[in-house]
């Protein structure tokens, strides 16, 4: 039982996508909780005084719609790169690691490129004889 579902989590197709989506997911509201507790503070308490935070009034004073808020932008960007660094690091790295041991060779850096000296395309396989877009034979650089 318990290699069955080894075998379903680690498939290569949409049901494994799935299961990384609702990880990810769950990882999102967690990260969404720690920026709007602990950074959002921090970022606002950097405008000081009395203001509704880090940014500018556009308009009429203490109308929440024409502020330009910085200090969500920011949050914002590091809500990303929080995210980004979470689920690289447990869930790409990991995955990464058990799909070598199996074998299987995924996020491999792309081989080796050349450009077809016609059409001047760059993304043509090293091994091609023949550039996919103009159909240029045998010249390729």
């Amino acid at each position: 039982m318990l290699k069955g579902f080894k075998n379903f989590v680690m498939r290569g197709d949409i049901v494994a996508v799935a299961v990384g989506l609702v990880i990810a997911l769950a990882l999102s509201t967690l990260i969404k909780a720690f920026t709007d507790a602990v950074i959002n503070p921090i970022i606002a308490s950097l405008q000081g005084g009395r203001s509704m935070g880090m940014g500018w009034q556009l308009g009429r004073a203490g109308n929440q719609a024409t502020y330009l808020d910085l200090g969500a932008f920011i949050s914002a960007v590091i809500y990303f790169l929080i995210f980004m660094a979470v689920v690289y690091f447990f869930i790409v790295v990991p995955y990464k690691h058990v799909q070598a041991r199996r074998g299987v060779v995924v996020f491999a850096d792309p081989g080796p490129l050349r450009v077809c000296p016609d059409c001047l395309s760059e993304d043509l396989p090293a091994a091609a004889r023949r550039c996919r877009y103009c159909g240029a034979d045998e010249r390729l650089s």
